[in-house]
C-alpha cells in the first residue's frame, strides 16, 4: 500500500509542469459571433404550419395563430412565421413541370398536326416549320426580355409601367429555383417562367392558321418578332402581371378589373383578331373560291385535335399554378366544355347537313376549349356545360356563315374559332364567374362578381381589339413595303414546302 502511495505521489509531482503550462497558454481565438450563433431550429408549430401551407397552397410567411394557455397567455410569439419561406414545394413543382410540357405538346406536335392536316399536302411542312421557328424565336425573346416585361414590376409607378412590368429579370437574372411569391408561394420561379414561355410560344403560332399556304417564312418570323413586343408582352402584363392595369384578381389598383384565368384575351383574342386583319391585308390564296382547297389529311387533323385536348389540361388546370383545388376545378370545367361543344357542333351539322363530320367534331372540341379558357378556374360545372353549348353554336355560325358571307380567306378558321370563341369566353366569364368556384375572386372583386364584372370584361375586350388590330396593320404594311409578305405566284402554286424549305412532306418515289 505504501509503495502504491509513493508511486502516485511521484506521478502527480511529475505532471505539475505540464498542468502549469496548459493553464498559462493563450486561449484559442474565439469564433466570430455570427458563426457561433446557429439559426434556431424550427419549432414544431412552425413545421406543422409550413406543411399546412404547402398542402393548402397558402402563404408560408403568414403569422401563425397565437396559442393560449389556460391563463390566456400566448405560448407562441406574435408574428412568428413558418420555417419554409422561399422553399419550393416538390409536388407543386412536379405538377407544373408536367403542365409546361403539356402546353408545349399543344404546339409541338398538336397544333402543327391539326393545322398541317387541314392544308394541302404541298404546304404541310411550311406549317410545321412556322410552329418550330416560332418556338425558337419566342424562347430567345422570353429569356432576354419577355419574361421580365410581363412579370417584372420595377417599372411600377412610371408611364412605362402601364405597358410593361419591369427589367429586373432580363436574361433571366435572378430567375432561380426559389419562388417568386408575387405569383406562387410554392412554385420555383424558373419553372413558372418556363410554364409561361409555353403560352408565349403557342399564341403567335395560332395566327399561322389564318395565313396558311401564302405567307413567306421570313415574313412570318419578322411579323411575329414585332407582334410579341407590341401585342403579346403588353397584354400578358396587363392581365397577369402583378402590377398589370387589367389584373382584377390580384392588383387592387387595376384600372380595369377584368379576369382571365388562362388566356381568353391574352392568347385567343389577340391571335384571332390579329389573324383576321393579317389575312385580309395578305389577300386570299391563289384560286380561292374557284377551286377546292380541301384538307389533305383529316387523320392528321384528328390526331392533332386529340393532342390539343390533352395538352389543354396543362393550359387550363396548370394556370392555377399549383396542384390544388382551383386546378381540379379547371380540369373538370375544361373537360365538360370541350366535350359538350364537340357534341353540339356535330349535332348542328347533323340537323343542317344530315351528317356529322370529323372536321366538325374537331372544330367543336377546339372551340369548347377556347371558350372555357378564360373561365376554367372561375365557373361551376353547370356554367361549363352552358359554355360548351354556346361554344358549339356561336363559332359554328362564324365559321360556316359569317366567313362565306364576308368572303375573307381565313384558311383554317383561326378567326372563327379563336377570335370569336375568345371574345365569347371573356364575356361569359364575366357573367358566370362565382366565388364558390374560386375564393380568390373575393380578394379584390367581391363587390362586382355577379354584378358589374361583365362590364369590366367588355372594357378589356375593347383594349384587346384596338391593340391587336392597330399593331397588326402597322406591322403588316411595313413588312409588305420592305421584304414583302407573299411568295411569287409561281412559288405559291408550287407550294411553300419547296419554295421556303426545299423539302416535301411526302415522297412519291418508289
Amino acid at each position: 500500500m505504501n509503495s502504491l502511495s509513493r508511486t502516485l505521489t511521484l506521478l502527480a509531482l511529475a505532471a505539475v509542469p505540464f498542468l502549469s503550462s496548459a493553464q498559462t497558454a493563450p486561449a484559442p481565438a474565439a469564433a466570430p459571433a455570427a458563426a457561433a450563433k446557429a439559426p434556431p431550429a424550427p419549432t414544431l408549430e412552425q413545421r406543422v404550419a409550413g406543411l399546412e401551407a404547402y398542402v393548402g397552397n397558402t402563404d408560408p410567411t403568414a403569422p401563425l395563430k397565437v396559442a393560449k394557455d389556460k391563463d390566456g397567455n400566448a405560448t407562441i410569439p406574435e408574428g412568428l412565421t413558418t420555417a419554409s419561406v422561399g422553399v419550393a414545394g416538390p409536388g407543386h413543382n412536379a405538377f407544373m413541370m408536367i403542365c409546361a410540357a403539356l402546353v408545349l405538346f399543344m404546339t409541338l406536335p398538336g397544333l402543327f398536326l391539326f393545322y398541317g392536316g387541314l392544308v394541302r399536302s404541298k404546304n404541310v411542312l411550311s406549317v410545321v416549320a412556322q410552329c418550330f421557328g416560332l418556338a425558337g424565336l419566342v424562347a430567345i425573346l422570353w429569356w432576354a426580355f419577355g419574361y421580365s416585361l410581363v412579370f417584372g414590376k420595377n417599372f411600377g409607378g412610371t408611364f412605362l409601367g402601364h405597358i410593361f412590368g419591369g427589367s429586373e429579370f432580363f436574361f433571366f437574372e435572378g430567375v432561380t429555383s426559389a419562388p417568386n411569391t408575387d405569383y406562387a408561394y410554392w412554385l420555383s420561379q424558373n419553372v413558372f417562367a418556363m410554364y409561361q414561355l409555353m403560352f408565349a410560344i403557342i399564341t403567335p403560332a395560332l395566327i399561322v392558321g389564318a395565313i396558311a399556304e401564302r405567307m413567306k417564312f421570313s415574313a412570318v418570323m419578322l411579323f411575329m418578332l414585332g407582334w410579341m413586343f407590341l401585342v403579346y408582352f403588353p397584354m400578358a402584363h396587363a392581365i397577369w402581371g402583378i402590377t398589370g392595369d387589367m389584373n382584377g384578381v390580384w392588383n387592387a389598383g387595376a384600372s380595369i378589373k377584368a379576369i382571365d384565368f388562362a388566356g381568353g384575351t391574352v392568347v385567343h383574342m389577340t391571335s384571332g383578331w390579329s389573324a383576321l386583319l393579317l389575312c385580309i391585308i395578305l389577300g386570299p390564296r391563289l384560286g380561292f373560291g374557284k377551286k377546292a382547297m380541301t384538307p389533305h389529311s383529316m387523320v392528321l387533323c384528328a390526331v392533332g385535335t386529340g393532342i390539343l385536348w390533352v395538352g389543354w389540361y396543362g393550359f387550363n388546370a396548370g394556370s392555377a399554378l399549383a396542384a390544388d383545388g382551383v386546378a381540379a376545378q379547371a380540369f373538370m370545367t375544361t373537360t365538360l366544355a370541350a366535350a359538350v361543344a364537340a357534341f353540339t357542333w356535330a349535332a348542328l351539322e347533323w340537323v343542317l347537313r344530315k351528317h356529322a363530320s370529323i372536321l366538325g367534331l374537331c372544330s367543336g372540341a377546339v372551340a369548347g376549349l377556347v371558350v372555357i379558357t378564360p373561365a376554367a378556374g372561375f365557373v361551376s360545372a353547370s356554367g361549363a356545360v352552358l359554355i360548351g353549348v354556346l361554344a358549339g353554336v356561336v363559332p359554328f355560325l362564324a365559321v360556316v356563315y359569317l366567313k362565306s358571307k364576308l368572303g375573307y380567306d381565313d384558311a383554317l378558321d383561326t378567326f372563327g374559332v379563336h377570335a370569336v370563341g375568345g371574345t365569347l369566353g371573356a364575356i361569359l366569364t364575366g357573367a358566370l364567374a362565382t366565388v364558390d368556384a374560386n375564393a380568390n375572386l373575393a380578394t379584390n372583386l367581391k363587390d362586382i362578381v355577379g354584378k358589374t364584372l361583365v362590364t369590366e370584361q367588355f372594357k378589356a375586350i375593347a383594349v384587346t381589339l384596338v391593340l391587336s388590330l392597330v399593331v397588326t396593320a402597322i406591322l403588316a404594311y411595313l413588312i409588305k413595303a420592305t421584304i414583302g409578305l407573299r411568295p411569287t405566284e409561281e412559288e405559291e402554286a408550287r407550294g411553300l414546302d419547296i419554295s421556303d424549305h426545299g423539302e416535301e412532306g411526302y415522297s412519291h418515289n418508289s
